[in-house]
C-alpha cells in the first residue's frame, strides 16, 4: 500500500511539468487531425470538470487552485488554436474534415454549415465571454482582494485575543492565520488570472481573422481554388476552430465567476439556489399567477406560459406541504420533549433506554400527535389497559417519537432498545387482511399484515366496504399498529416484568395482606426469585392476576425449596383451574394431545439427565418428537381449538422448554394441573 501511495504522489507531481511541456509542444510540432480531436476532446471534459467542481464548492480555498488551473487552460487553448491553425492553413484546401472530425463537426452541426452564422455565433460568445463573465469575475476578485487585506489586521487581532482567553489552541490559531493569509491571496490571484481570460478572448479574435485572410491567401495563390470554395473551405474551418475553443473558455470563465461570487460556507452553491430561490412557496403562488394571466391574453402562446404556471404552482403545492409536515414534526418533538435552558453536563444527561418505544415516520404523526388527540394514543391506552386486566400487571408506558430515518409511512417497535417488530401504516388507508377466502382482488398497495404475516392490500377508504363484501378483514392504520404493538407486549410479557413491577405488585398485596407479604419477601423468599416464578408463568401464557394464591403458595414452600422450576410448578398447580379455564373455558371435555407411554418411559428417563436446551434425547427422537407434536399441533389449530400437550409432571418444565421455541403456540400442561372433575379427551397420540 505505502509502494501504490509513493507512486501516486509521483504522478501527480509530474502531472504539472507533463501538462506544460505537451502545450509548449503543440504550440512547435506539427499534430496530426486524430491528435488534435483527442486534445480538442481532453480541453472540453477539462472546462466540465472545472465548471463541476466550481459548483460543489463549498468555500472559494477548497479550490486554491483554480487561478493556477485558469493560466494553464488559457494555454492549453492558445496552443490548441496554433496547432489547429497550422493544419487548417496546410490542409484546409481538401476539404472541411482537413482538421479533424471535432472542427468540421462545430463548423457544420453548430453553424448549420454556414460560416456567416458562425462569425456571428463565434462574435457573441466573445462579447459574452470578455464584456460580461470575465469582467464582472475579475472586478468581484480585485474588490474581495482589496477587502480581504484591509480585513486581515482585524481578523489578525480577533485570533490574537481568543488565542490570549483560552477560546483556541495554538494549533486552531495558526491555522485561522494561515487561512486568513490564503484568502487573500486567492482572490489576489483570481484578480491577476482573469486577465489572461479576458486576452484569451481578444487572442481569439485576431486568431480568426489571421486564418481567414490567410486561408484565403493560400487556397487562391497556392492552391488555385476558386474565390467561392477557398472561402466556404477556410472560413468554416476557421469558425469551428473557434467555436471549439470559445466554448471551453465561456465555460471556465462561468466557473470563474462562481467561485469568486461565492458568499456563504453551509452549502454548494445548487443548495443555495434552491433553498433561498425556491424556498417560499408565496412567490412561486404569484409568479404562477402572473405567467396564467399573460398565457390567457390572445395572441401570447398559451401553451408555453399555462404550461409553465401550472408546474410552479404544482411546485408551490408541494413545498407547502411539505412546510407544513416539517411544522407538524417540530410541534411533535416540541411536546415530546420541551426545551430545556443550558445547564451542565450531569447525570442526567444519560438518558435511559425506554423498556417499550415506538417510533414512527413522519406521515404517520397525526396517528400519535396529541394534539390531534392522535386515534392511536387512545389504543395505545386501551392496550395497556386490557393487558393489565387480563395479565395482572401493569407494562411500561410506551414512549412514542417520530424518526426522520424511517421511511415517511414506516413504524418500528422497540424492547429495551431493540428492534422487535416493523411495518408500514398508510394514514387515511385500509388493510384489507386476506384470512384465506376472498372472493376477489383489490386494486391497491399489496403487502402483508404486520403482526401475523397474513398477505393483505392497503386500499382507499372508497374501497373499504366492497374490500368487506369480497370476505376481507378490513381494519384502519391505527389498528394495524395497535395490533401489532399488542401481539409484541403479550409475547415479551415476561421480559416486561421487571424489579420494579414486581415490588409494585407486591405493594399492591401488602395493603390487603402485609403480614404475608412481610413473612415471605424477604425473610423467606428473595425478591429476584418471585420475579423469576412470575416470568416463567408469563412465558408460557400464565396470567398471574391470583398474586394472593401464588403468594400463600410460595410462603408455604419457599422455606423447602429455592429451586425456581420446583416453586414455579407447585404454582402452576395452583392454579390448574385458571390455567385450564384460560385454555377451556366453561366445565366441557378437554381435548388434548398425549404421548404415547413407549415413549413417555423413555422421556422419563431423559429427564433424569437433562441437558442445556431440553430432555438428553438421540436427535432421530428428538427430531421425530418434534414433528409429531407440530403435526399434531397444527390438526388442533385448523378445528378451532388450542393445541395441549398433556404429559406427566416431572417432564412438563422440561418439555415446555424443549417445544416452546419451535412450536410457539403449544401449551404443556402436566397431570397435576387439570382439576378434578374436568373430562379429558385424548384427540392424538404421539410416538404411537
Amino acid at each position: 500500500m505505502a509502494v501504490m501511495a509513493t507512486s501516486r504522489a509521483s504522478l501527480g507531481a509530474l502531472a504539472a511539468p507533463l501538462l506544460i511541456i505537451m502545450i509548449l509542444g503543440m504550440m512547435v510540432l506539427p499534430i496530426p487531425p486524430f491528435l488534435l480531436d483527442l486534445l480538442f476532446t481532453f480541453n472540453i471534459a477539462l472546462a466540465m470538470i472545472v465548471i463541476m467542481v466550481s459548483m460543489y464548492t463549498i468555500k472559494p480555498l477548497d479550490f486554491a487552485a483554480f487561478p493556477t488551473v485558469l493560466l494553464l487552460t488559457t494555454l492549453l487553448r492558445l496552443s490548441l488554436n496554433v496547432a489547429s491553425s497550422r493544419v487548417v492553413l496546410l490542409e484546409g484546401h481538401n476539404g472541411a474534415d482537413a482538421a479533424g472530425k471535432v472542427i468540421e463537426a462545430f463548423g457544420h452541426f453548430l453553424v448549420g454549415g454556414n460560416y456567416a452564422v458562425g462569425i456571428v455565433v463565434f462574435i457573441i460568445l466573445v462579447i459574452i465571454n470578455f464584456v460580461v463573465i470575465t469582467k464582472g469575475a475579475g472586478r468581484i476578485a480585485e474588490v474581495s482582494a482589496r477587502f480581504t487585506l484591509d480585513a486581515m489586521p482585524g481578523k489578525q487581532m480577533a485570533i490574537d485575543a481568543d488565542l490570549n482567553a483560552g477560546l483556541i489552541g495554538e494549533d486552531d490559531a495558526r491555522r485561522r492565520r494561515t487561512e486568513i493569509a490564503e484568502e487573500a491571496e486567492f482572490f489576489g490571484s483570481m484578480d491577476g488570472a482573469s486577465k489572461f481570460v479576458r486576452g484569451d478572448a481578444v487572442a481569439g479574435i485576431l486568431i480568426m481573422l489571421i486564418n481567414i485572410v490567410g486561408g484565403l491567401a493560400v487556397g487562391l495563390f497556392q492552391h488555385n481554388l476558386d474565390f467561392a470554395t477557398a472561402v466556404n473551405n477556410y472560413t468554416l474551418l476557421t469558425i469551428g476552430d473557434g467555436l471549439v475553443a470559445q466554448i471551453p473558455a465561456l465555460i471556465i470563465s462561468t466557473a470563474a465567476g462562481i467561485v469568486v461570487t461565492r458568499v456563504g460556507k453551509a452549502e454548494d452553491i445548487g443548495q443555495q439556489m434552491i433553498s433561498q430561490m425556491f424556498s417560499n412557496s408565496r412567490v412561486l403562488y404569484i409568479t404562477a399567477g402572473v405567467l396564467a394571466a399573460l398565457g390567457m391574453i390572445p395572441g401570447m402562446p398559451h401553451l408555453a406560459f399555462l404550461m409553465l404556471a401550472a408546474i410552479l404552482g404544482s411546485a408551490a403545492y408541494f413545498m407547502e406541504t411539505r412546510a407544513q409536515e416539517v411544522a407538524a414534526l417540530q410541534k411533535v418533538e416540541e411536546a415530546v420533549t420541551p426545551p430545556t435552558e443550558a445547564v451542565e453536563v450531569g447525570w442526567d444527561d444519560v438518558a435511559p433506554v425506554d423498556v417499550l418505544g415506538l417510533e414512527v415516520g413522519y406521515r404517520i404523526i397525526p396517528l400519535v400527535d396529541r394534539g390531534q388527540d392522535g386515534e392511536l394514543l387512545r389504543r395505545i391506552r386501551g392496550i395497556r389497559k386490557k393487558f393489565a386486566q387480563d395479565m395482572g400487571f401493569l407494562v411500561p408506558a410506551v414512549h412514542i417519537r417520530d424518526n426522520l430515518e424511517l421511511r415517511p409511512n414506516a413504524y418500528r417497535i422497540a424492547l429495551k432498545g431493540v428492534e422487535v417488530g416493523q411495518g408500514e401504516a398508510f394514514v387515511g388507508q385500509y388493510l384489507a387482511i386476506n384470512p384465506g377466502r376472498v372472493l376477489g382482488e383489490l386494486s391497491g398497495t399489496v403487502t402483508q399484515d404486520p403482526t401475523f404475516g397474513l398477505p393483505a392490500v392497503w386500499v382507499d377508504a372508497s374501497l373499504r366496504e366492497q374490500a368487506q363484501s369480497f370476505g376481507y378483514t378490513v381494519v384502519d392504520a391505527s389498528t394495524v399498529v395497535a395490533t401489532h404493538l399488542s401481539n409484541i407486549i403479550q409475547s415479551h410479557a415476561a421480559e416486561l416484568l421487571g424489579r420494579e413491577e414486581t415490588q409494585q405488585l407486591l405493594e399492591r398485596i401488602g395493603r390487603e395482606s402485609p403480614k404475608l407479604v412481610e413473612d415471605l419477601v424477604p425473610k423467606t423468599l428473595a425478591l429476584g426469585i418471585l420475579q423469576k416464578v412470575l416470568q416463567n408463568m408469563l412465558q408460557e401464557g400464565v396470567h398471574i392476576r391470583d398474586m394472593r394464591t401464588i403468594i400463600e403458595v410460595l410462603a408455604e414452600h419457599a422455606p423447602r425449596t429455592q429451586d425456581i422450576d420446583q416453586l414455579t410448578a407447585v404454582v402452576r398447580t395452583a392454579l390448574g383451574r385458571a390455567i385450564t379455564q384460560t385454555l377451556f373455558p366453561g366445565s366441557g371435555e378437554m381435548q388434548v394431545i398425549a404421548l404415547a407411554p413407549q415413549l413417555e418411559n423413555i422421556l422419563m428417563q431423559a429427564t433424569q439427565t437433562p441437558g442445556a436446551e431440553g430432555p438428553g434425547l438421540e436427535p432421530g427422537l428428538a427430531d421425530q418428537l418434534l414433528r409429531g407434536v407440530n403435526q399434531s399441533a397444527e390438526n388442533q389449530e385448523k378445528i378451532g381449538m388450542p393445541a395441549v400437550l398433556l404429559v406427566p409432571a416431572p417432564m412438563r418444565s422440561l418439555m415446555a422448554r424443549f417445544l416452546r421455541r419451535s412450536i410457539p403456540q403449544l401449551h404443556v400442561l402436566s397431570h397435576a394441573e387439570v382439576p378434578d372433575g374436568r373430562m379429558i379427551r385424548v384427540v392424538a397420540t404421539v410416538g404411537s
